[in-house]
């Protein structure tokens, strides 16, 4: 199996094993859609971490499978190809990237499907698609803009150049850097603190910033709103309200 899922105190971690490389290949794309089902079922998992390994997160597709596709191949397969990413950002829960090593096409769109990407300081990212004479087909056209705006997507997307830790930070593409052998220690840590908030609240925070940015303004404070008034029918909230009055802010238990 290419995808492997560990659960403990809270955090699924999702590792990728596909020797050398992780390329994602067909059954590697299907296993992703099924352990992100399964992560948005679970109720004990209540952050997640998406890892490659210590070497390498994923170096991108399957190059060898896809070159004997044809047209009509590719058009049966490209919608399960997005969707199987789709599912992974669509999680309703804090997902956090731990990035080692390459993340280049396919691996640089699973990545931008976390909330949050913690980098080795050798990491290179990168959507190289255009050197094979194509485009992004996993999302990276629309994610990657939305992420650090169209211009700077088009630099990377047209030239297909590989971007250092230090360059995809400034970028705004990854969100901290630190030495290779702390990322997955830091990024499970992220996601830890994550998993002790209130499960519904993130859950409506993620949807009300990620359905509100595909939308206009009016929409996206109507999605908020309706979140924020059901918000009031939670145990979380009372737990919240309670402690920040008689404690202080920071120091509620959330259930």
């Amino acid at each position: 199996m290419t995808v492997h899922l560990e659960v403990a105190e809270g955090v699924g971690t999702v590792r990728l094993d596909r020797p050398p490389m992780n390329a994602l290949d067909i059954a590697t794309q299907d296993r992703l859609s099924e352990v992100a089902g399964e992560l948005t079922r679970r109720a004990d998992v209540r952050a997640v971490v998406i890892w490659g390994g210590e070497k390498v997160f994923a170096a991108g597709a399957d190059i060898k499978e896809m070159r004997d596709m044809d047209h009509a191949g590719m058009i049966a397969r490209s919608r399960a190809l997005q969707d199987a990413f789709t599912a992974v950002a669509r999680i309703p829960k804090p997902v956090v990237a731990a990035v080692t090593g390459y993340a280049l096409g396919g691996g640089c769109e699973l990545a931008l499907c976390a909330d949050f990407r913690v980098a080795a300081d050798n990491a290179r990212l990168g959507q190289p698609e255009i050197l094979l004479g194509l485009i992004p087909g996993a999302g990276g056209t629309q994610r990657l803009a939305r992420l650090i705006g169209p211009s700077r997507a088009k630099d990377l997307i047209f030239t297909g150049r590989q971007v250092k830790a230090d360059e995809a930070l400034a970028l705004g593409l990854v969100d901290r850097v630190v030495p290779a052998a702390e990322v997955y220690e830091q990024a499970h840590a992220w996601a830890a603190k994550l998993a002790a908030g209130p499960a519904i609240a993130l859950r409506a925070a993620k949807e009300a910033v990620d359905t509100g940015l595909e939308t206009d303004i009016d929409t996206g404070l109507a999605i908020e709103r309706n979140w924020f008034a059901g918000l009031f029918a939670t145990e979380d909230r009372e737990i919240g309200m309670r402690s920040f009055v008689e404690d202080g802010p920071g120091k509620a238990k959330f259930v």
